[in-house]
């Protein structure tokens, strides 16, 4: 990891789970790292063990994104690399149980706050000659997901988007790769951790989610999608190409 020594890093949703697991991995391999969470004391608790910075911060808020860049640059001197992490369970469909509140406040979170993190860091990086994103994805993002339609649109969304700006975005010296983990260590599994437990269902460290977030930093990677499951290596998840327009006649 000798390209990530000095290196500085913001990492959203950084208080807990995949985030706070990021923000060891990336202190660990000598990078700087911003801790941005709307939940201030843990943020501060692991900006403290890890020698970091805290920021407070609704990442659903264009400005507040803009705020935590500026702060990266003025604590840590500069941004180059940024985990966009931050996201929520949806807990409503799209029947009965739709809640208006909760479908905004899950978008704006975990779609918006991807959107917003990357146009606001995307202006900080360039100057500098580049740096490396990497936004939380799912599984859901890569498959039909029944139980929760929402959450995979908003993931599946991460996923276009990310795959959509690779190219755009390398041509300013910029990376951006998603991570699609599976069921993993995070408050957003709390509500089926049951379920999954009595179903066998293996859960995923953070740290092991982390070490591959780590491993995009520090890679070549760009405008890819890289799933993390149980017992398997992570890996590019391979799309199969859109069929192409027929000749008329063509049989």
């Amino acid at each position: 990891m000798a390209q990530l020594e000095g290196k500085a890093a913001a990492v959203t949703g950084g208080a807990s789970g995949l985030g706070r697991a990021t923000c060891e991995a990336l202190s660990a391999a000598g990078a700087r790292v911003l801790v941005i969470d709307v939940d201030e004391a843990g943020a501060r608790s692991v900006a403290e063990r890890i020698g970091g910075e805290h920021f407070v911060a609704d990442v659903s808020v264009l400005e507040r994104n803009e705020a935590w860049v500026a702060q990266a640059l003025e604590r840590l001197g500069g941004l180059d690399l940024v985990y966009l992490n931050a996201g929520l369970a949806t807990h409503c469909g799209v029947g009965d149980d739709f809640d208006l509140e909760a479908y905004r406040r899950v978008m704006g979170v975990n779609l918006d706050g991807v959107v917003f993190g990357v146009h606001a860091a995307i202006g900080a990086m360039a100057p500098r000659g580049g740096g490396s994103i990497v936004a939380t994805a799912s599984l859901a993002g890569l498959t039909a997901v029944p139980f929760d339609p929402l959450y995979a649109a908003n993931k599946h969304a991460v996923v276009g988007l990310v795959r959509s700006l690779g190219p755009v975005l390398g041509a300013q010296g910029i990376r951006i790769n998603a991570i699609c983990p599976g069921f993993a260590e995070s408050r957003i599994i709390d509500t089926i951790r049951d379920q999954l437990q009595e179903a066998g269902i293996p859960i995923i460290p953070a740290e092991t989610v982390a070490a591959a977030v780590v491993d995009l930093f520090d890679g070549e990677q760009n405008g890819e999608a890289w799933f993390v499951q149980p017992g398997r290596e992570p890996a590019q998840f391979v799309f199969r190409n859109v069929p192409g327009p027929r000749a008329a006649g063509a049989t």
